[in-house]
């Protein structure tokens, strides 16, 4: 059997976050979303402010992130969404550790419910392995092909 990843999770809410962690997370998200994904956006979008922030940590590195999302914001359900895994850490089960956590984590904190992400259409078969069932037509977003998914209870 393979060694367990080895791993610090952190989730705080916008106001409970450090400047430490929050650089972290805007620098990983602006790494793989805009220089890697070649996507020019708005990563600030003023709801961060209202997220928790999901965070793994390896050493002083984080190397996997997502937002939580609260009912309402992003859509009617409760969301996750800027799933990210640093380059580093890919392909080693980190991605699915990510997604198991960020599930329990909305549910510790919004409650049970469905839950609502945007995924890359690339994505759909990891994230139907967690529950989610794609709706919907594919749309576009920042050039790349994205599909609504959303987990029943």
């Amino acid at each position: 059997m393979a060694n367990p990843i080895s791993y610090i999770q952190r989730c705080k809410s916008f106001y409970e976050i450090t400047n430490t962690e929050l650089y972290a997370a805007m620098r990983l998200r602006n790494e793989v979303f805009v220089v890697e994904q070649n996507c020019v956006f708005q990563d600030a979008d003023n709801k961060d402010q209202q997220c928790y922030h999901l965070m793994l940590w390896q050493d002083s590195l984080l190397v996997a992130y997502a937002r939580l999302v609260p009912a309402g914001l992003s859509y009617r359900e409760v969301s996750i969404g800027r799933i990210i895994t640093s380059g580093s850490v890919r392909g080693t089960g980190m991605g699915a550790i990510l997604m198991r956590h960020a599930i329990e984590e909305c549910q510790r904190l919004f409650g049970t419910g469905h839950i609502r992400i945007g995924a890359q259409v690339y994505a759909v078969p990891f994230y139907e392995k967690f529950g989610f069932q794609a709706q919907g037509e594919h749309y576009d977003e920042d050039g790349i092909p994205h599909v609504e998914m959303l987990r029943l209870l």
